[in-house]
């Protein structure tokens, strides 16, 4: 595979990988022994980083698309997050609740759907009721 690919299921920023694991193909050989025993520049990556949009997005607890309306969609370090986590900016905050509130809405519609289906079930009634 590119190590594009390989780098996205390793969890990293390919810029920061090494040239070697850069210059060429990534065997799936390789990115099994890559996952289950890293090597030190693989583990110092995850640890400090700079790290890949879709980690920077978890660690701070928003969605890359909050990254992005704000500016924000680019590699940081694990330094940088913990700043932001510290001292959090205005769209950081509303950015964690708004997703928090999703969350939540989620958790609550699927309650509402699975108790439904769980009636379904009890009443032996297979679809919705008219």
């Amino acid at each position: 595979m590119k190590p594009l690919t390989a780098a996205k299921k390793l969890g990293v920023h390919l810029p920061a990988t090494p040239e070697e694991f850069r210059a060429g193909e990534v065997s799936h050989e390789r990115l099994r022994a890559l996952q289950s025993d890293p090597p030190e520049w693989l583990r110092e990556l995850r640890r400090t980083g700079p790290h890949p949009r879709p980690e920077v997005a978890r660690r701070l607890g928003v969605t890359i698309a909050a990254l992005k309306r704000n500016d924000m969609d680019l590699p940081l370090t694990t330094e940088e997050i913990r700043a932001l986590l510290a001292d959090p900016p205005e769209w950081l905050r509303e950015a964690r609740a708004g997703l928090a509130r999703r969350r939540e809405e989620d958790a609550r519609a699927r309650a509402r759907r699975e108790g439904r289906a769980a009636r379904a079930a009890r009443d032996g009634d297979g679809g919705p009721r008219r």
